[in-house]
């Protein structure tokens, strides 16, 4: 069964990161949330990845406050994809994680997203579309929902009125 892991480093960050979940449930992906710190238990993560493959993760989004580094570590455990999401608060409100998140060494790529909720939500397509390459279905979904979207837009942009 193929499915999207979500880690966080800290159980604070569910409530962010519920929205990735969300995002998920939408579209009818499954996923796993765990919080596991990469720091606090490294041994925990390092075993959650590689049990997570052999149960068919595609994926894994890992969501991160401060100079935590959840992301980088992942990379440097598997080889599959890592969608990081850096998360505000601390002293630098989020510019901490945000650099540590995209600041990888060559051969360990972690595709970075926004700061918080749009970073949850983004990090979630980001999987699905790597997950539509080869789910015909979801990529048919993906396509529905863009379409919708920019209608939407078209629609509001319609309402405003500039008059000189």
């Amino acid at each position: 069964m193929s499915f999207v892991s979500i880690i966080m480093g800290s159980k604070s960050d569910y409530e962010v990161m519920k929205n990735c979940a969300d995002t998920f449930e939408k579209f009818d992906v499954k996923y796993e949330m765990i919080v596991s710190s990469a720091h606090r238990s490294p041994e925990r993560t390092k075993n959650y990845v590689k049990n997570a493959e052999e149960k068919g993760a595609v994926a894994f989004i890992a969501a991160a406050g401060m100079a935590a580094h959840l992301a980088g570590a992942l990379a440097a455990t598997t080889t599959k994809p890592i969608i990081g999401v850096p998360m505000k608060g601390g002293a630098m409100d989020g510019m901490d994680a945000m650099l540590s998140t995209v600041q990888m060494p060559s051969g360990m790529p972690v595709a970075t997203v926004a700061l918080g909720k749009a970073g949850a939500v983004n990090a979630a397509y980001l999987a699905m579309q790597i997950l539509a390459i080869s789910d015909k279905e979801l990529a048919i979904k993906l396509k529905e929902d863009r379409i919708v979207k920019a209608k939407k837009v078209e629609t509001d942009s319609n309402e405003i009125e500039v008059i000189l």
